[in-house]
C-alpha cells in the first residue's frame, strides 16, 4: 500500500518529468490517497495538467486542485479573452458554437448553454483551455438530450464490457429516467473516468450520477 510519503513523491517527480506543465511553484500534500495541490501556475493549461498528471499516479483517489493562476507581464482584458474565446468555440468542429454563450470576468470563462451530447460540452471547455489570459472556467452548460431513455442500464454495461480499460464485473449501472447511477469499485481514477465517460454515451442520458470508489490491491 502507498503511504502519503510516498505518494506526494510520486506526484512531485511525475510533475517534474512531464514536460507539458511548467509546476515549479505547485506543492503537493497527500492524506489517506487524497491529494492536494497548491501554489501557482502561469496559465489555466498549467493548472489543468497538473492535476491531469496527479489522477493518474498510482495511488490516488482523489485530488483538490487549489492551484491559483498567476500572470505575468502583458496579461490581456477581458474583451480581448472573450474575441479569442468566441473563436475557438466556433472553430471546433465538435462545439455547437451558437447553443453556447460564453461570458468573461477578471480572467474566469463562464460557459452557459444546451448542447445534446457530453462530448460536446468537453469539446467547449477543452476548445478555451490553451487560451493565454484565461484563470479559470465554470462550465454550467446542460444536457439536453431528446432521445427517449431506452434500456440505459443495459447499453452502459454492455459498453463497459466491451472496453478494455473498465473492469465490468466490478461496475454496477442503473438508469432512473435520463440519470445513469454508476456503484462498484475500480482500480484507478482513470477507469473510474473511462466509465463515466462510457455511461455519458448512451442515448438519452443527460446526466451521470458516478459513486465509484477507487481501491487499489
Amino acid at each position: 500500500m502507498t503511504t502519503d510519503l510516498q505518494l506526494r513523491q510520486d506526484v512531485e517527480k511525475e510533475l517534474a518529468w512531464d514536460p507539458k506543465v511548467s509546476a515549479d511553484n505547485v506543492a503537493v500534500t497527500a492524506k489517506n490517497g487524497a491529494v492536494t495541490l497548491s501554489g501557482s501556475v502561469r496559465s489555466y493549461y498549467d493548472k489543468y495538467e497538473a492535476e491531469r498528471i496527479t489522477k493518474r499516479i498510482y495511488g490516488v483517489t482523489g485530488v483538490a486542485n487549489d492551484i491559483e493562476v498567476v500572470f505575468g507581464s502583458g496579461a490581456s482584458d477581458d474583451s480581448d479573452l472573450l474575441q479569442r474565446v468566441l473563436n475557438a468555440l466556433k472553430w471546433h468542429v465538435s462545439v455547437p458554437a451558437d447553443k453556447i454563450k460564453p461570458t468573461v470576468r477578471d480572467g474566469w470563462v463562464t460557459l452557459d448553454g444546451k448542447v445534446q451530447w457530453q462530448f460536446q460540452k468537453r469539446a467547449a471547455e477543452g476548445a478555451i483551455r490553451y487560451l493565454h489570459g484565461l484563470k479559470g472556467i465554470t462550465d454550467n452548460i446542460a444536457i439536453d438530450n431528446p432521445v427517449e431513455a431506452s434500456e440505459v442500464s443495459k447499453r452502459i454495461s454492455e459498453a463497459l464490457v466491451r472496453d478494455a480499460r473498465i473492469d465490468a464485473q466490478q461496475v454496477k449501472v442503473r438508469g432512473e429516467g435520463h440519470t445513469a447511477i454508476l456503484d462498484g469499485t475500480v482500480r484507478s481514477w482513470a477507469e473510474k473516468e473511462e466509465a463515466e465517460t462510457a455511461a455519458w454515451a448512451a442515448p438519452g442520458v443527460t446526466s451521470v450520477e458516478n459513486h465509484l470508489s477507487v481501491r487499489y490491491s
